[in-house]
């Protein structure tokens, strides 16, 4: 009996996979995600990653309010006024991911990913992401103009590029801090630090 040919799929893991993962890895933090729309899409590309285990933690894929509040701990108040799609809720998504998993970095995203669901307050494509870590909380809004598909594989990007955006930040500050004078140093030293 003829054993049947094995078959490898050739791809490579998305550029920006790659760049987190190597920034996760210098500074050694790890990640967490919430996902909604992208239905563990980003989780899936950071996994492409041969060691990703040694930073990620793993993704809560959320997709319904109840989970959202069940596993996440979402605020029901909160779903209420603001609804899924939201700044809010994204922001509690993420800092519950960061929670329950115990990473350093979480973040989350939550939108409609079409064809149905918009409204014209909340159009197809409106997409909130969020990024939660001890020093700093930040959120960004898009409206994506793409298929189902499309809109999912552009929030997962988003997501990916707000986290690397974050941690080469902070590197840049901890560097520019690094530098900075002590008090013994002077004003001269003050100057030169504030030019870096």
């Amino acid at each position: 009996m003829e054993k049947p040919n094995k078959q490898t799929i050739a791809q490579q893991p998305n550029p920006l996979t790659i760049e987190l993962g190597r920034l996760l890895n210098a500074r050694g933090l790890t990640l967490a995600l919430a996902e909604s729309c992208t239905g563990g899409l980003i989780g899936s590309l950071i996994t492409d990653m041969t060691g990703s285990s040694d930073y990620f933690l793993g993704s809560a894929v959320t997709y319904a309010n109840s989970a959202k509040e069940d596993i996440l701990g979402v605020q029901h108040e909160t779903l209420l006024a603001h609804g899924a799609v939201s700044a809010e809720t994204a922001a509690e998504m993420a800092q519950g991911a960061r929670r329950i998993f115990g990473a350093d970095i979480a973040a989350s995203v939550t939108g409609i990913a079409g064809p149905g669901g918009g409204t014209s307050g909340k159009p197809v494509g409106l997409v909130h992401i969020h990024l939660s870590a001890a020093d700093e909380e930040i959120g960004e809004r898009y409206v994506w103009n793409a298929d189902r598909m499309g809109n999912k594989l552009l929030s997962a990007e988003a997501v990916l590029r707000l986290v690397v955006r974050y941690l080469v930040d902070s590197v840049d500050h901890d560097l520019i801090a690094a530098r900075a004078p002590t008090p013994a140093t002077g004003g001269m030293g003050a100057a030169s630090a504030r030019k870096l």
